[in-house]
């Protein structure tokens, strides 16, 4: 979410809440990732706001911010999938998690080879990491995240699976992955620009069609 910084504090606030409430109903040692999920989105909000408090640039919320969205989610949930499912659909959960994994180590190659930059534009906030093969790292976080889901054995997670991929989450967090905004220098190497925000009009100009990110 992105909005202001007030709005992602108590958006935070309230998908940590959620988070907190799952993982005290926590029965199975196993199922602590998963329930754990929304209080890893929460501690999101909070970061992302300082990254509007500190007017965008290379700052240490940006990289914190980056990191979760990035490297961190793809490995998170074909974990946490893998451990809470039952024994007879795991065979085939570890192919996400192998792919999560391979894209885990590529941004995380990417956040420490290269700068993390942040660009606030009214409601709009860009991060900049120069991400080598985007596409097949593109697809690779897809397939880990809501492969994951999609072929685990709970029905609730399938639940959750075909929900998210029908829904605006995919392009959400990965629609920017391609060019940076006009007038943003272009780098040696490509560079991965996710726009998060509400309102086509907050937008940067020249990105009209081009889905948000969070």
């Amino acid at each position: 979410m992105c909005w202001s910084a007030t709005a992602d504090l108590v958006a935070g606030t309230a998908v940590a809440a959620v988070g907190l409430v799952c993982v005290a109903r926590v029965r199975r040692a196993r199922d602590l990732l998963v329930a754990a999920l929304p209080l890893l989105l929460g501690v999101h909000q909070p970061v992302e706001a300082a990254v509007w408090d500190a007017g965008g640039g290379c700052s240490p919320a940006a990289t914190a911010g980056a990191v979760i969205a990035l490297p961190l989610l793809p490995v998170w949930v074909p974990v946490g999938v893998l451990l809470a499912a039952a024994p007879g659909a795991r065979r085939r959960l570890w192919a996400p998690l192998g792919v999560g994994l391979a894209t885990a180590a590529v941004l995380v190659y990417a956040l420490t080879t290269g700068p993390v930059t942040a660009e606030v534009r009214g409601r709009t906030i860009g991060y900049g990491v120069n991400v080598p093969w985007m596409p097949l790292v593109l697809a690779g976080y897809l397939f880990a995240t809501l492969g994951a889901l999609l072929l685990a054995g709970d029905r609730r997670l399938r639940t959750l699976g075909v929900v998210l991929a029908a829904g605006p989450w995919p392009a959400q967090r990965c629609g920017g992955w391609n060019s940076p905004p006009p007038g943003a220098p272009s780098p040696r190497s490509p560079r991965c620009w996710c726009w998060a925000g509400s309102g086509a009009g907050n937008r940067p100009p020249g990105t009209a069609d081009r889905p948000k990110v969070t």
